[in-house]
């Protein structure tokens, strides 16, 4: 199905992939934005793919606008920690899944996990610590 016809206008609508600038707080990220698109700048559809893709974009917004770490930093630490989403969840916490979460943009971190990802990154061996704690 290449067009659909506007709920709002009864106009056809083309699926294109168009670049949004959005923006929050003083932050801004220009994002390709999947879509059902019609002439009209205004008149647009958004599926389940194009919502996802706004979501996302906007905890990275959220993640910058608060000083946390973005989904891209979570996943550069977590491997740089050698563990897996599901250790990483279990170790640090957060919940079976959060790492998953975290990663793909669906869930903004915590300010407290952003913190002690941001000391693990910086002394990896206090992960080690954590460890001994727990057991």
């Amino acid at each position: 199905m290449d067009t659909m016809t506007s709920p709002e206008t009864g106009r056809p609508l083309t699926f294109e992939v168009r670049p949004l600038t959005l923006t929050f707080s003083d932050h801004s990220l220009t994002i390709d934005m999947p879509g059902w698109y019609g002439e009209d700048e205004d008149d647009a559809v958004f599926d389940r793919t194009g919502q996802t893709a706004y979501h996302r974009a906007m905890t990275i917004l959220k993640a910058r606008a608060g000083g946390l770490l973005e989904p891209a930093d979570v996943r550069r630490i977590r491997r740089k920690l050698k563990l897996s989403q599901r250790d990483a969840s279990a170790r640090l916490g957060g919940g079976p899944a959060a790492f998953q979460k975290y990663e793909a943009g669906d869930v903004l971190v915590s300010q407290a996990m952003s913190n002690l990802l941001r000391l693990l990154d910086r002394d990896p061996s206090l992960l080690d610590v954590l460890s001994q704690e727990a057991a």
